[in-house]
């Protein structure tokens, strides 16, 4: 029997259950003085409601009192679509490309991917999955081809893979192997695989810009175990019980190396 929600919950959790966004996004949505609490603007973050009793709305869209079926879609983003849920230069947003494809509801990127970046995305209504698959403590992994300009050497790679400072941090250790080049002289171009553990703005065409090989073309090939084979850009559908179970579940291979090394002490 589902149990009824416990009354006087933070904001960002109810938010969070109720499929608006994660609790992470909810919270932004909430200092942004997008929220109303029984008519009044919320921007505290300790706020706390009853979301059985309170009418609480985002953009002026009120929530349901009870919380929609839990859905996890995947989508091979195309070149040329926005990440987000809305977009003000009107542009084509994978909102859009569900609606195209006729799925109903309300669901929000786990994630993002740039504009000119294309592959693996996940949506969904569900709040605390969207947590643990985008907080960069649980660490999954996230494998990309990147199509560079020029070729990279040794150094370049090192770099890459020992991490790069970007905004004052630097990004964590990632694998980087060397798949390829072709072209001549100027025209030269490099394709490299770098699995990372994190997904900072931006993050691969500012690692490569970093070591002076801007990006021509970049893919994200794999999400945790979840892979693009036998899809095509555009294309979405449904994760499987066990691919939710292993996003939920699978930490990456780094950090099982560490947490065992750690139990043989």
């Amino acid at each position: 029997m589902e149990q009824p929600p416990v009354p006087h919950e933070r904001l960002q959790k109810i938010l969070s259950r109720a499929g608006i966004a994660s609790r992470r996004t909810a919270e932004e949505l909430i200092r942004q003085g997008r929220v109303e609490v029984n008519g009044a603007v919320v921007t505290e973050l300790g706020t706390k409601a009853d979301a059985s009793r309170d009418d609480i709305r985002v953009d002026g869209r009120r929530l349901a009192k009870t919380a929609p079926d839990r859905r996890y879609l995947l989508l091979y983003k195309p070149r040329g679509v926005v990440s987000t849920r809305d977009d003000p230069q009107r542009r084509t947003t994978v909102i859009d490309l569900l609606a195209r494809a006729g799925v109903l509801g309300y669901f929000y990127p786990v994630g993002r991917l740039d504009y000119d970046s294309e592959g693996l995305m996940i949506l969904t209504n569900d709040g605390d999955f969207a947590e643990r698959v985008m907080h960069p403590r649980y660490e999954l992994e996230r494998a990309y081809e990147a199509v560079v300009a020029g070729v990279p050497d040794a150094h370049d790679l090192d770099r890459l893979q020992r991490g790069i400072v970007i905004d004052g941090r630097r990004t964590l250790p990632a694998t980087v192997r060397l798949r390829g080049t072709r072209g001549s002289g100027d025209r030269t171009e490099t394709t490299l695989e770098l699995v990372l553990r994190e997904g900072r703005n931006r993050q691969v065409r500012r690692m490569c810009e970093a070591i002076g090989h801007p990006i021509a073309r970049l893919t994200r090939t794999r999400l945790g175990a979840i892979t693009t084979r036998g899809l095509r850009p555009g294309d979405i559908r449904d994760l499987t019980a066990d691919e939710i179970a292993l996003l939920k579940h699978q930490p990456s291979e780094r950090r099982r190396a560490r947490d065992g090394a750690r139990r043989r002490r």
